[in-house]
């Protein structure tokens, strides 16, 4: 697939990189049909978040297609549009049964990051690849 990498400050490249695969049954892969990047990314195409490494795929607010869904996904079809917030949640703990995505206890497997920094935690957002990382780092290296 195409993705847009960081490789330094104000260095960013389309490039072929690894497809994305079902991690998880209650995964989907989407086919990003348009998207554009929004005032956090400015962060870190300015070197501002110390954590960016060559090869991070940036881009987490888009529109697209659903192309796979893990087994226990019941709500999305191959084929379905959708819109994707930055926001990943769990869908199961108490925050997100309330709606209150951005604190969902289950979504960022860094979560002590967060807390030693800010004292507190957030959920996993796409494209924050290490403080809050929804998706694995795609190293220079593997690229396709």
């Amino acid at each position: 697939m195409r993705a847009l990498c960081y490789h330094g400050v104000n260095d960013l490249r389309v490039e072929t990189v690894k497809d994305p695969e079902i991690l998880r049954p209650g995964d989907a892969i989407v086919r990003v049909r348009m998207s554009s990047g929004c005032g956090s990314d400015l962060h870190l195409i300015g070197g501002y978040v110390p954590t960016m490494q060559r090869g991070d795929i940036l881009g987490h607010e888009f529109l697209g297609e659903v192309v796979e869904t893990g087994a226990d996904v019941k709500r999305l079809s191959r084929g379905d549009r959708v819109i994707v917030c930055s926001l990943i949640g769990c869908g199961h703990c108490d925050y997100c049964k309330r709606d209150l995505w951005s604190l969902c206890d289950n979504s960022n497997p860094n979560h002590a990051m967060m807390d030693a920094l800010l004292g507190d935690t957030i959920a996993g957002v796409d494209g924050r690849l290490d403080l809050t990382p929804s998706r694995a780092r795609v190293p220079a290296r593997s690229r396709a």
